[in-house]
């Protein structure tokens, strides 16, 4: 499959996420500079440091995600023990610790000279954040791509949002600690429960009352489709609130997005060919080892980004930092997406 092929297999929205993110953000920045009251307004319908505009939105974008899980797909755990052993340990034992050291070092030591102290520390946590989300939903998008085995999907999908229902808050809080970043211990708590808990268990209802009551072929080919570009659309919309409450910073310093751009696609890559050679080495087919390096090398961006605004808030350069995970996302991924189709015969020739 070349990259073209590859892409004409998202939709409209998706294929040109990087497009709307750009566009968004400087609609956002205009809004923050030249109309100031707009985010002075918004400021004001806040609980508990959380603006209720924008948890609504980041509710929109994780609901129809959380649909598309299936834990009944977990009674299939068994089929696959070493893929899914590859996509656990890569995910919950190597992934934030490796984005931890690749953004302190960049953050810290690299652009030192460019970055002040402070908001390099803002930038590693929002890095932090993003390297323990591994991907839920967009997953099912690369795996699609590559031919990935549709059944292991589902089942790493599941169990990886019920391991980040246990292992997000104490991975997270370890990384911040050592980083000397204040957390409110509540406040990351109630984030996971607000932005995973609430959304994926109201999936789960709705997967489980509509299959029962109109099947399972309703829920996939109507139900669900109704949702398709709500998650875009509410994360776009969350881009522009963002970016008009970071306008004036973002004008101030316009290269910090390329700086935190950097250390993000190198731990994408990185992150992607250790799951990826692993399965090589562990003789598991294609159609296991891809999607096994997708799911790690992408990430649960709309939580990462919720957790930001709710620890540090709007204005911060942790949320800005999980913004950046947005920008680079699709055009990385889809290159990983080629690289995967291109050494599919490499994989064949060692069964």
């Amino acid at each position: 499959m070349d990259k073209e092929k590859a892409i004409a297999g998202i939709g409209f929205f998706e294929k040109y996420l990087t497009v709307w993110v750009i566009l968004c953000m400087a609609a956002g920045v205009l809004i923050g500079v030249y109309i100031p009251a707009i985010p002075e307004l918004l400021s004001k319908f806040e609980y508990a440091n959380v603006s209720i505009p924008v948890a609504i939105l980041i509710w929109l974008m994780i609901y129809p995600m959380m649909l598309k899980v299936d834990f009944a797909s977990i009674k299939q755990v068994g089929k696959n023990p070493k893929g899914l052993i590859v996509t656990w340990v890569t995910n919950w034992l190597i992934k934030p610790f490796t984005m931890y050291a690749i953004a302190a070092f960049f953050f810290y030591t690299v652009f030192k000279g460019l970055i002040p102290s402070e908001l390099a520390k803002d930038y590693l946590a929002g890095a932090v954040l993003l390297g323990a989300a591994p991907c839920t939903a967009m997953v099912f998008v690369w795996s699609h791509l590559t031919n990935g085995n549709p059944a292991y999907t589902l089942v790493q999908v599941a169990t990886n949002d019920l391991i980040i229902l246990a292992a997000f808050v104490p991975i997270v809080a370890f990384l911040l600690g050592i980083s000397d970043i204040a957390i409110p211990w509540a406040t990351l708590f109630m984030s996971v429960v607000l932005f995973v808990v609430i959304p994926l268990t109201a999936g789960w209802f709705s997967r489980t009352t509509i299959v029962k009551n109109k099947g399972l072929e309703y829920f996939e080919k109507t139900f669900i489709p109704k949702f398709n570009n709500v998650t875009i659309i509410g994360l776009l919309l969350t881009l522009i609130i963002i970016f008009s409450f970071q306008g004036q910073t973002i004008v101030d310093n316009p290269l910090n997005i390329a700086l935190i751009a950097v250390p993000l696609i190198i731990q994408t890559f990185l992150i992607f060919f250790i799951a990826y050679f692993w399965s090589k080495l562990w003789k598991l087919p294609h159609d296991v080892a891809a999607p096994a390096g997708m799911i790690g090398a992408s990430n649960f961006f709309e939580l990462a980004v919720a957790v930001a605004i709710s620890l540090f808030g709007l204005k911060s350069g942790a949320t800005i930092a999980t913004v950046v995970g947005v920008l680079v996302e699709v055009p990385v991924m889809l290159t990983l997406v080629r690289i995967a189709n291109n050494t599919k015969d490499w994989f064949d020739k060692s069964e």
